[in-house]
């Protein structure tokens, strides 16, 4: 269903329904079917909690696909789509994202900023345009061009895209909007108010600031090839934002039932159970390419193979070592989950767990990106101490002992100078840090230099004859919107922007251009 579909319904079904409904009383008719115990009034408290869940589950149903795009991991039997930096016709795979932002989000954060304009209630407010600026930045970094003026129209049937230009520009201003709530938030009352609906900051209105600034540092650091990019307004964002672990942004789950409380990567929704690790994810823990030290991360990151070598796959090319049922324990993403449960195995680890936190923004990408702001300016000083922070926050993140974590940090995997710190440290370290939940972020960071070899050490896209047809030998640049809405209701829309084009997926967006 989407924003298309009602207005359509809507209109379809006055001349049924609502020819019926004017032979009688409207209103009596409208009281009668009034359930008491169900709300008729958008609350902020009521709202946030699912919008938590949305961002989450965009996030990783499309991260699926991406994680292949950036290699975090490949499918097990070959020449699959994704691998090939191609995408499905006709389908709304990977099309979630689009749907989360419109419809999941949309008109909810306007009925949140409503009821906390009746009620004073800054706070709330606050947290439901920093949760959009957020699904902005997101929803323009994967998909390029979006509905932005229209969106939100009443009564209208087609709507135009604009630039992603105008779109970042939006981002900055709700982000503001957000801060400047915040600050008119009653700290007496305002952290129990929010703590009602917040499951993820508990009303911590310091917390909310310091995410808001957060997006800000993503929206500034991605236009790093732009002539007005400013490394001093990154560093600043990043030093407003997240202080530590302890102020990620976790969206919660249980691990009760087998139901979308469950962790959308946990191994009872078994979402992907036929995805292998590939070898370039492996060839950073494993030493190959950190000067021969293996990572403590790397049974924590990747899985062992029942004769107790790691392997990983090459996109394309599937799984060589025919590991699909015809041995007892499968490397998978969450746990050795096997044909029958192997008796002594708890099923997953990391991120993959039923009840595990699914992290939106860490503290570790914040450290990488000052780091890497603070590199391009030329303060190899201050990007050194930012990159060694971002990558003892990973280790802590990915729960290494604190005996592995110094003899790591202190390693040559490691750069110790100023002077030997080089730019693909802070990107492939900050990859590794988002192994699994910053899919979309790595993406952005992996266009932005262009796939190249030279910043990320051993990636290797698959060689033009194993592309996508469609793609005529250019890697993915952006997804496709989402077919349901846009190219079955928006078609005419989507010319304007060549979002018809075999190849649209390949075009690179506004962010990455000089």
């Amino acid at each position: 269903m989407n924003r298309f579909f009602f207005k359509w319904l809507r209109k379809a079904s006055f001349g049924g329904l609502g020819a019926l409904l004017l032979l009688s009383s409207c209103d009596k008719y409208l009281d009668i079917n009034r359930d008491p115990s169900d709300p008729q009034v958008a609350e902020g408290f009521a709202l946030l909690p699912p919008m938590f869940a949305q961002i989450a589950q965009g996030e990783q149903f499309d991260s699926r696909y991406i994680g292949k795009y950036i290699q975090n991991w490949g499918e097990a039997s070959a020449n699959d789509t994704w691998d090939r930096h191609g995408y499905l016709t006709a389908s709304d795979a990977a099309g979630q994202l689009w749907r989360n932002h419109y419809y999941a989000l949309g008109a909810n954060v306007q009925l949140i900023i409503d009821d906390a304009a009746a009620k004073n209630q800054p706070e709330y407010s606050g947290a439901a345009k920093a949760l959009f600026a957020w699904s902005w930045q997101t929803t323009t970094d994967y998909h390029g061009e979006l509905i932005l003026k229209q969106a939100f129209e009443p009564n209208r049937y087609v709507f135009d895209y604009d630039s992603q230009e105008d779109v970042y520009a939006h981002v900055v201003k709700l982000a503001n909007e957000a801060l400047a709530d915040f600050a008119k938030a009653d700290p007496a009352k305002a952290p129990a108010s929010l703590a009602r609906g917040d499951n993820v900051y508990k009303g911590d209105l310091s917390k909310w600031v310091k995410f808001t600034n957060a997006v800000l540092a993503r929206n500034m650091l991605h236009q790093s090839s732009k002539a007005g990019f400013n490394a001093d307004k990154v560093i600043e964002a990043c030093d407003k934002s997240l202080a530590s672990n302890a102020d990620n942004f976790n969206v919660p789950h249980t691990a009760v039932d087998n139901s979308t409380l469950l962790n959308f990567f946990g191994p009872t929704r078994s979402n992907m159970g036929t995805f292998r690790q590939t070898d370039f994810l492996l060839s950073l823990p494993d030493g190959r390419v950190f000067g021969g030290v293996t990572d403590p991360r790397l049974p924590i990151l990747a899985r062992v193979w029942p004769d107790s070598v790691y392997r990983g796959v090459t996109p394309t090319q599937g799984d060589p070592n025919n590991m699909n049922g015809n041995l007892k324990r499968i490397p998978t993403f969450w746990g050795e989950v096997p044909n029958a449960v192997v008796p002594g195995v708890t099923p997953g680890k990391y991120i993959f767990t039923d009840g595990g936190n699914f992290p939106i923004i860490t503290y570790a990408e914040v450290q990488f990106m000052k780091a890497e702001a603070a590199f391009k300016k030329g303060n190899k000083a201050l990007a050194l101490e930012a990159y060694q922070k971002g990558t003892a926050a990973a280790l802590d993140f990915a729960g290494v002992t604190a005996a592995n974590r110094a003899t790591y940090l202190a390693s040559k995997a490691v750069a110790q100078t100023a002077a030997d710190l080089k730019l693909s440290d802070v990107m492939l370290q900050k990859y590794l840090a988002l192994v699994g939940h910053g899919i979309i972020e790595s993406w952005v960071d992996l266009r932005r230099y262009k796939y190249d070899p030279a910043v990320y050490t051993g990636f290797t896209l698959p060689p033009v004859e194993r592309l996508f047809p469609d793609n005529n030998g250019k890697p993915a640049y952006r997804v496709r919107p989402r077919y349901n809405s846009e190219y079955v209701w928006n078609r005419a829309s989507l010319d304007k922007v060549g979002g018809n084009n075999l190849d649209y997926h390949t075009v690179e967006p506004w962010f990455v251009k000089n």
